[in-house]
């Protein structure tokens, strides 16, 4: 067979392969601070056995058959009252709808809204899931640059301005993947009413919002503008990836016709994952779990936090997260990171080069690091590890410079 010729274009285009890698896990005695992946440790896994036992012995006529694409009735009720809890807003029983992860949702979005040549604008640099979604849809990638206080609303008000019309906006407010940085207050209040005003639809992933470990939480871009916004979440962080378990909450217009387009894709989330997290959560359980992650996640971020404040070389600098999982750290502009790669590799450490995370060809010097995986001691070595393999790369570049 010719498999080539019988791939479609979009299938041909091998853009996956940089996820790929980093699904795939590091070689033997590598220190990887690659994959965004919850420590094994913030599984309550007795806990979950117990639901599980209980979900599939007491209710398997809901747990285990099929459900409706919009999500089970009391699963939307416990989300739709999370949702209030935590945002101070409760959504409408037509405003919320139960995914198979947040990644889900950014499929129905594109399923939904995206026409080959469409625009849609993204905080430069931004999830690579996400860009590798918008790409398979046909559409044109808009990146808005950053700083440490999130999206610069006011170079996209300049874009807009300037004639730009985005089909939407996509952003990550907290702890974002990949530069670990947090949208301030006064940048979310403006950019809601500047999107409002353009009549731009921002869509809001907040896959990371419940792992503060530092300062008050901010309020959702949802909940300040719930009229030109819609939020995927995602309880892979904070629950478990393996029940590929997510959420949108937005106007009803357009979550009816996400979940219309559920219907041609999984036609509904797990039954079983929908119960267990609507048991776990009714129980209490998520209070204890996400403030053990937050707890975890803040002792890994200061491990690895000294080691780059110790042994980095003068030159380089990174983002100082106050959540989440990632920091975004920058080398001289003369080293290529992804060139690097193999020096790092035989030097024992792992990293995500920055420019897959760009829509252009930026990121050349940038990195992602992880800190969720990996224990205490592990980053702290990680860290001096890839300090000493940049420091390697900078006395190479001078000397051939001289």
């Amino acid at each position: 067979m010719d498999w080539n010729s019988l791939f479609a274009a979009r299938a041909r285009d091998r853009g996956g392969a940089e996820l790929a890698a980093i699904l795939g896990g590091v070689p033997e005695g590598v220190l990887g601070m690659t994959g965004g992946f919850p420590n094994v440790a913030t599984f309550q896994t007795s806990v979950l056995a117990d639901i599980a036992g209980r979900v599939i012995a007491d209710d398997p006529g809901v747990a285990l058959q099929y459900g409706p694409s919009a999500g089970l009735p009391s699963v939307r009720a416990y989300l739709r009252e999370r949702v209030f809890a935590l945002q101070g807003r409760r959504p409408g029983e037509d405003e919320l709808i139960v995914t198979s992860g947040g990644i889900e949702c950014l499929e129905l979005l594109c399923r939904t809204l995206l026409e080959p040549g469409d625009v849609v604008a993204v905080e430069a640099p931004t999830y690579l899931g996400a860009l590798m979604g918008f790409a398979h849809y046909g559409a044109s990638v808009l990146g808005v640059p950053m700083d440490d206080d999130g999206l610069q609303v006011d170079v996209f008000s300049d874009l807009l301005a300037g004639g730009a019309r985005p089909k939407f906006l996509y952003v990550i407010p907290e702890y974002q993947n990949p530069s670990g940085r947090t949208l301030s207050l006064a940048r979310r209040s403006a950019l809601v009413e500047l999107c409002r005003r353009y009549g731009v639809l921002i869509v809001e992933d907040v896959a990371y919002r419940e792992l503060a470990f530092a300062g008050d939480p901010l309020p959702s871009l949802w909940s300040l503008g719930p009229d030109v916004v819609v939020q995927a979440g995602t309880f892979s962080k904070i629950f478990s990836p393996g029940f590929r378990l997510g959420w949108a909450v937005g106007p009803a217009p357009l979550l009816a016709a996400l979940a219309d387009a559920k219907q041609n894709t999984d036609q509904c989330a797990s039954a079983l994952a929908q119960r267990m997290v609507e048991e776990y959560g009714r129980a209490g359980h998520f209070t204890e779990g996400v403030a053990r992650a937050r707890a975890l996640y803040a002792s890994h971020w200061a491990a690895l936090s000294a080691a780059l404040a110790e042994w980095m070389p003068e030159g380089v600098t990174w983002s100082e997260p106050t959540g989440g999982m990632f920091t975004w750290v920058t080398v001289p502009a003369e080293i290529d990171v992804r060139a690097l790669r193999p020096a790092a590799l035989e030097g024992g450490v792992a990293y995500v080069p920055g420019r897959p995370f760009y829509a252009g060809d930026e990121g050349h010097n940038e990195m992602r690091l992880s800190f969720s995986h990996l224990g205490e001691a592990e980053l702290a070595e990680a860290g001096r590890r890839l300090a000493g393999v940049i420091a390697g790369a900078l006395d190479a570049s001078g000397a051939a410079a001289r």
